[in-house]
């Protein structure tokens, strides 16, 4: 088989030369066969359709022999399993039927419910979903809003940059920001928005653990071996095993919330089906 790619390749490198053939995999390849396993043969035109037209002939090359060793190797899998296995192992018609059936429901069931279902969700229904299922939303971490930054640590802006981003004012905050861009590595304000407890200790270098320990006065400092310190000033926390905040798994009740519509429908469908079929006694149990 190496020696059918090689010579393959060869011929292809002549074709490029003597017929002065473009990049388009269209003129790499000639109308023939271009490979053989057994009785099994792989033509051009079925190439082709993999090959994306427009690449350099390298790259169909490249693309070409990962095509024939993949087409290859799977109708010799083929070949072995016919000649290895038994008559009723080879028999799959059972299983085909059951896939069959599967995937034409599946398809039905799929656009049953694109026609019907419902994806208007008002906040006034998340937020009740929210307050009737509290339990389900507990966080295994804590979650936090924080501003963090990177900053040498004999950097005389220092003391400065913590005092502002640590207060409650936003001109203070934006004076924090503006002078960090002089004076910090790394300034990241992410008070507005929810993270969790394992995304901001990547982002300070560190471990949950480690970073959770270092929290002091609603500061986490911690030095790294380039002279620098890893600051972050925690906004807002919630505690672990605590409810997560609305805001933050309003998505996943969206979700839960269409699922559940979807899952109705089907129910519904399914009921349907079997009591039209009842009442018009195509369904009877003896």
């Amino acid at each position: 088989m190496k020696k059918g790619l090689l010579l393959l390749a060869l011929l292809l490198s002549s074709c490029q030369l003597v017929h002065r053939v473009s990049d388009s995999a269209a003129e790499l390849f000639g109308d023939e066969v271009v490979a053989r396993v057994g009785d099994h043969k792989l033509f051009r035109s079925e190439l082709m359709e993999y090959i994306p037209a427009g690449v350099s002939s390298e790259d169909s090359l490249g693309l070409a022999q990962r095509y024939i060793n993949a087409w290859a190797e799977e109708l010799l899998f083929l070949d072995m399993a016919e000649s290895r296995l038994s008559k009723e192992e080879k028999d799959v018609s059972k299983e085909l039927e059951e896939y069959r059936r599967t995937l034409l429901k599946y398809r039905y069931e799929e656009r049953y419910i694109n026609e019907r279902l419902d994806t208007l969700i008002s906040d006034e229904e998340v937020r009740r979903y929210y307050q009737e299922h509290t339990d389900k939303f507990l966080v295994d971490r804590p979650l936090l809003k924080a501003r963090y930054m990177v900053i040498p640590a004999d950097s005389r802006s220092l003391r400065t940059i913590k005092g502002l981003m640590s207060s409650d004012d936003a001109a203070e905050t934006l004076a924090a920001d503006s002078l960090a861009f002089t004076a910090a590595l790394r300034y990241v304000d992410n008070s507005d928005a929810w993270m969790d407890a394992i995304l901001l200790a990547r982002e300070l270098g560190t471990d949950e653990v480690s970073m959770m320990k270092a929290l002091r006065g609603g500061f986490i400092e911690l030095p790294d071996d380039n002279g620098n310190l890893r600051v972050a000033y925690v906004v807002k926390m919630v505690p672990q095993g605590s409810p997560a905040p609305l805001e933050y798994c309003e998505e996943r009740i969206r979700d839960i919330i269409l699922s559940a519509r979807k899952h109705e429908l089907v129910t519904g469908l399914e009921r349907d089906l079997l009591n039209d079929a009842r009442n018009k006694e195509k369904f009877v149990i003896y």
